[in-house]
């Protein structure tokens, strides 16, 4: 072995400690950064390959009623490809021995041949007999989270008659990859579950024989999307079309490109910050090991070593660490991301989902890692090069010996002797003392970041459930009705309170912008239904015009006091023009309302209504089910409480999960930062140190002559990595603002006592360790002269 390779290995066991911490750090970098972006290429890849093979549908639309001749004038359109028709509609369910509401979605299936887009996959039993009206395929979800099997029958009101359904298969569909009721955004599988069943039995119970309301496109390549939903619409705009869309407005497809995307911005942010952090730790290690080997260096330029040998001899050292690091965090981020994708499983619903390591993403995070740990010893190890060897053969300059700033103001003679002795060291050394605090201020701000999402998604939940949904349960119904229905619902045994509300889908367009949205009518003095911004202020929804979410705003670049175009998608199509008169901060979602009356004025209707919401009763709750799931006119019934439920067993658990991830980095790399600023300091000061030991200083004296400038260090170091962290807490919510979810900045006084705590302690650790080192000193080796 080379010599110069056998002083790199001793180097390395001399600070085999301070190099197994940095790689440490860069392990949880590593991970974090393989986690995030092979999730995201898992569940890019598990999505496009379902699609394919299930021939997931390009275009949407639903209508009331049109003959199955437009399918032919349909596939006429150019750049068409599949065109399926089908029967789509909402019910009320009811399970044996259960009184809480629950709806589904029934879906037909093509009498001779299997669906052409939108695919079945099995995962058990048959297809329905042709000709039987009583066999549905339910959708898995549904069928886990209520333990259905096969032969198991369930209720469903079709068209205001009571009819029992018996399950002959379990079915998964791209179209219900994240499977949630219209309108929500949480998934509730308990409550609410989708089924197929024969063409023949919907088109006879719904008088739709030969006949369809609901229909599916797919796409040739090439073909101009707009184009194509230009023509639908108005192909099926007489047969009352509700509006033609395409995969960015369907529901399951859009939550789930913004995971992926999430997982994507998380795969940036946070290995950046962590790789950061350990470039940091190297910079600073490698800084301060050469200027203690400045002789070392002279002598092996002086024995012929080229500044190229001696370079690369120092980058091996780093090269070693990146290596540790690569060992440990490779199998850690797999380990990690198996997790998640038992996590995911539960809120995305494929054949098959696996978690893949792709090579690419394995050579880009050593690639990443190794660029991190070069480029921030790069420095260091260019300024060794550079230093001549009659120059490095002299001791490093002495520091500027003079007063301090407290000694110059005259309290000198007030501080005992040894705190004296940290003051001069921290005020003589200021750029080492600058470094030292950086360090340890990052390890607090990654430590406020890993816990920030949770407070953040507790104030968004809280917000969502107590201040906006002020209401036990709201109820839609399958079409406008009037608003007497208003009163009847408010005499039903247990309803303490009743309000109603209309909603409208439109396409609301700003120029060349639009999007398809819902404007809900409410009444501007409802106690059930709160408009709160993000801060927890409550905004006055404005007598006349539109208050609409500031992302919407932001997307159409509309403000207070414009015009947008309303083009509304049903009954005859009317095409509005209504005024911005507000914004508000929600939380997720592109949301629109307007005064009852008002959006009532603006549609040029009665007084009619689409749903309402209600305060109850809970001693009345089970007969109010009952009463609520025999109304025909009902088409779903929404309980609070059930969302709440549903939130915790899903997207809360989710959320635990990474929060423990984020946690456990977030610790290691506040401990590696912490002892690796203590060991330096150590190191640094050990000869001075063992000197004092020399001329009479106890170990005690010199224990808090050290313990005591890292104290100063780490309590300096707090408040600054609190500021740190709500900055990178805030680039986060930033960068994670999208139109499905939108996170509040929110940092609780628990989150900042823990990351100062965990500092704090990491701290005490590290000075016990260090306290031991002390009593090791070689005094001998102290009286022998450095020259």
């Amino acid at each position: 072995m080379p010599s110069l390779d056998r002083k790199m290995l001793r180097d390395l066991w001399q600070m085999r400690s301070q190099a197994v911490a940095i790689a440490l750090v860069m392990a949880c970098g590593i991970a974090t950064f393989l986690l995030s972006q092979s999730m995201m290429h898992s569940l890019a890849l598990t999505q496009k390959t379902y699609y394919e093979r299930y021939r997931f549908a390009d275009v949407f639309a639903s209508l009331k009623r049109a003959p199955e001749s437009l399918s032919d004038r349909l596939r006429e359109i150019p750049g068409v490809g599949q065109v399926q028709t089908r029967i789509v509609v909402n019910v009320n369910l009811s399970l044996p021995g259960w009184d809480e509401p629950a709806s589904g979605k029934l879906i037909s299936l093509p009498e001779l041949h299997r669906p052409r887009l939108n695919q079945l996959y099995f995962r058990k039993g048959r297809w329905p007999t042709p000709g039987r009206d009583d066999e549905v395929l339910a959708s898995e979800a549904f069928s886990q989270a209520n333990d259905l099997r096969i032969g198991d029958t369930i209720s469903a009101v079709i068209n205001g008659r009571q009819k029992k359904l018996r399950i002959v298969g379990i079915a998964l569909s791209p179209e219900y990859v994240y499977e949630i009721k219209p309108g929500d955004l949480l998934p509730d599988n308990k409550h609410f579950g989708v089924f197929w069943m024969n063409y023949e039995a919907l088109s006879i119970a719904y008088d739709l024989d030969g006949a369809f309301n609901d229909l599916s496109v797919s796409l040739l390549h090439g073909a101009s999307l707009d184009e194509v939903i230009a023509r639908v619409d108005d192909l099926i705009e007489p047969y009352g079309g509700l509006g033609a869309y395409d995969r960015d407005d369907q529901p399951s497809h859009k939550i789930l490109d913004s995971e992926i995307e999430q997982n994507r911005t998380m795969g940036l942010f946070a290995p950046t910050l962590f790789l950061s952090v350990a470039a940091f730790l190297l910079n600073v290690v490698m800084t301060r090991m050469i200027n203690t080997q400045r002789e070392q260096i002279a002598a092996l330029k002086a024995f012929g070593y080229s500044n190229l040998e001696v370079g690369v001899h120092y980058l091996k050292s780093v090269l070693i660490i990146v290596a540790g690091a690569l060992v440990v965090g490779i199998p850690l981020g797999i380990w990690f991301g198996r997790e998640v994708t038992e996590m995911y499983a539960k809120l995305f619903h494929f054949p098959e989902f696996t978690f893949r390591i792709l090579p690419k993403v394995l050579l880009t995070a050593a690639g990443v890692a190794l660029a991190a740990a070069v480029l921030g010893t790069l420095g260091s190890v260019v300024r060794a090069v550079r230093l001549p060897p009659a120059e490095a053969m002299r001791p490093e300059p002495p520091t500027g010996y003079g007063p301090t700033l407290v000694e110059r103001l005259g309290l000198g003679r007030l501080i005992p002797p040894v705190a004296l002795m940290v003051v001069r060291q921290l005020e003589r050394h200021p750029l080492k003392t600058m470094l030292s605090t950086i360090a340890i201020s990052l390890a607090v701000s990654v430590l406020v970041l890993g816990n920030f999402m949770q407070d953040s998604v507790d104030y968004m939940m809280a917000a969502q459930f107590h201040w906006v949904q002020r209401y036990d349960m709201s109820v839609a119904t399958t079409d406008t009705v009037a608003d007497r229905a208003i009163y009847e619902l408010a005499s039903l045994p247990g309803v303490l309170q009743c309000e109603p509300n209309r909603s409208v889908s439109v396409r609301m367009r700003a120029g060349p912008r639009h999007r398809r949205v819902g404007i809900m009518g409410i009444r501007a003095d409802s106690d059930l239904f709160g408009l709160v911004n993000m801060d927890g202020k409550q905004v006055t929804l404005p007598p006349g015009g539109l208050l609409i979410s500031q992302t919407l705003a932001d997307i159409l670049q509309v403000g207070v006091g414009d015009w947008v175009q309303l083009e509304v998608l049903e009954g005859k199509k009317p095409v509005r023009q209504a005024m911005i008169a507000g914004t508000l901060q929600d939380f997720a979602g592109l949301s629109v309302y307007m005064e009852l009356d008002a959006l009532r004025q603006l549609m040029r209707e009665g007084p009619v209504v689409t749903g309402a919401h209600l305060m109850i009763d809970p001693n009345y709750q089970t007969s109010l089910y009952r009463e609520l799931k025999e109304t025909p006119q009902i088409a779903a019934v929404t309980v609070k409480q059930h969302a709440v439920d549903s939130f915790d067993k899903t997207v809360a658990e989710s959320m635990r999960v990474m929060k423990s991830i984020n946690l456990i980095f977030a610790c290691v790399i506040a401990i590696g930062v912490v002892y690796n600023s203590a060991r330096i300091s150590l190191s640094e000061r050990s000869r001075e140190l063992a000197t004092l030991r020399v001329v009479g200083f106890t170990r005690g004296e010199i224990s808090a002559i050290l313990l005591g400038e890292l104290a100063v260090v780490t309590l300096a170091a707090l408040p600054v990595g609190l500021v740190l962290g709500r900055g990178f807490s805030w680039w986060m919510v930033s960068a994670l603002d999208q139109e499905v979810f939108r996170f509040p900045f929110v940092i609780s006084n628990g989150t900042n006592a823990f990351a100062a705590s965990v500092v704090l302690v990491a701290s005490a650790v590290s000075g016990l360790i260090v306290r031991r080192r002390l009593d090791q000193l070689d005094l001998v080796a102290v009286l022998k002269s450095r020259e």
